[in-house]
């Protein structure tokens, strides 16, 4: 197992926790040391944790913040970092199925893997002592690898303030509320964590209310906003749309592509159902699908002169600013990069292991601001059923763009200045 640093260059108990205090914390850095900020990412599936945290860190790091970035996901050593991120790589796992996970390569014990990366982070945690840990999505880690960190952090760094970070949108309420109360997460959120940000506003999703956090933190539940990593200009090497092809360009995502076979084999369908030449299309299948489930797109798109397959793109907000049109899965960081493009978009959500996916592509839909197709049989008809419209732009209702807010990653600096004295205090979305 790996565990070299990278230079930009169920599972516990309770015990052992001190409830956190509601004033500040004292920095204990010494004079003219920029604060130190570790991001811990556990990146069991996808990409979506990867860039959301680097859009943070690029946020903190133009704000004069150190910052180390403890990850899992397995394309951190081939990704693109922004400069002067420090990252402590953990062995990357894979996603069985809900609260299943698995070593990603390898015939090590899962139980060998999880103990590595726990001591991993233990160690980094305890030889840095950062000022600020942010821990995204995870209350306790990839199956409770947190918990000795937060312990000793509550025990022996007391100085270190602690902040749970939430995408808008975990899973049904019902689901959620009661995963947190057998595994007792609620008590962890209120004894291991000075604050929780909600990556959203509560005028879409009451992440407070839903999961029933409201009671629990009271103030230190904060809405920032969705963090959007802005369109940069297309980089040399960024693929050109079929030369081949003069109709609309539509750009098919899936993020990592781990499970968007499906997407892009019924889009592939659903073009044999339009008029020929109405659409040039790159399909992004993403660093993750597996060879087979690639070989059989390629098969597909075979003789195509109106589709480029691609296997990954390093700035994917670049290719939907080109973009006429977007097709993707509902993730969190698809999501926000097609809103922040303002794009047409169709989505068309995950129909399993959480609902997350399908209640965002519901609220987004309600809005006005994209079409969304359901998954399973007859896909392809129903795609090519909305996709006119959506390359036409028309729109039954007004999108409500008002209704976002953007400024998760700007919000995200600003209260971890506040909390380190390095900064005013930040101002947040409702």
């Amino acid at each position: 197992m790996d565990g070299g640093m990278i230079t930009g260059e169920r599972g516990g108990t309770l015990r052992g926790f001190r409830v956190p205090g509601t004033g500040t914390h004292e920095p204990s850095r010494p004079p003219g040391r920029a604060p130190k900020v570790f991001l811990y990412s556990h990146d069991t599936f996808g990409l979506g944790h990867l860039r959301r945290n680097l859009a943070i860190a690029e946020e903190l790091l133009a704000g004069g913040f150190a910052v180390w970035l403890l990850t899992g996901s397995p394309v951190i050593r081939s990704w693109p970092l922004p400069a002067g991120l420090s990252v402590q790589p953990l062995p990357p796992v894979v996603k069985l199925g809900a609260e299943r996970y698995g070593p990603r390569s390898g015939t090590d014990p899962f139980a060998l893997c999880k103990g590595y990366r726990e001591a991993l982070i233990l160690k980094t945690v305890l030889r840095e002592e950062p000022d600020v840990l942010l821990v995204d999505h995870a209350p306790s880690g990839m199956k409770g690898e947190l918990l000795s960190t937060l312990s000793l952090i509550r025990n022996e760094l007391p100085a270190t303030r602690v902040i749970l970070g939430l995408r808008d949108i975990l899973d049904s309420p019902e689901t959620v509320r009661e995963l947190w109360r057998v595994e007792e997460t609620y008590e962890l959120i209120a004894r291991a964590y000075d604050e929780v940000i909600v990556y959203g506003c509560r005028g879409l999703y009451d992440v407070g209310h839903a999961y029933g956090l409201e009671g629990l933190l009271g103030s230190r539940l904060r809405y920032a906003g969705y963090v959007a990593r802005a369109a940069a200009p297309a980089p040399a090497g960024v693929p050109a749309w079929p030369a081949a092809a003069q109709g609309r360009r539509v750009l098919v995502t899936a993020g990592g592509g781990g499970d968007g076979h499906f997407l892009m084999e019924a889009f592939l369908d659903a073009l044999v159902l339009l008029p020929p030449g109405a659409t040039s299309s790159v399909v992004l299948t993403g660093p993750l699908m597996g060879s087979e489930d690639y070989a059989s797109l390629a098969t597909q798109a075979a003789g195509r002169g109106d589709v480029r397959l691609i296997t990954r793109s390093d700035d994917v907000p670049a290719l939907m600013a080109q973009a006429d049109l977007v097709v993707s899965m509902g993730g969190y960081n698809s999501s926000v990069e097609i809103l922040a493009a303002r794009k047409p978009a169709i989505i068309v959500p995950r129909a399993a292991p959480r609902a997350e996916q399908r209640i965002r592509a519901e609220i987004l839909a309600g809005l006005g601001l994209v079409w969304t197709a359901a998954p399973g049989a007859g896909l392809a008809g129903r795609l090519a059923g909305v996709l006119p419209q959506a390359l036409s732009g028309q729109r039954d209702i007004a999108p409500r763009w008002e209704a976002l807010d953007l400024g998760g990653a700007r919000r995200v600096r600003e209260l971890i200045g506040m909390m380190t004295a390095h900064a005013p205090a930040a101002e947040y979305c409702a």
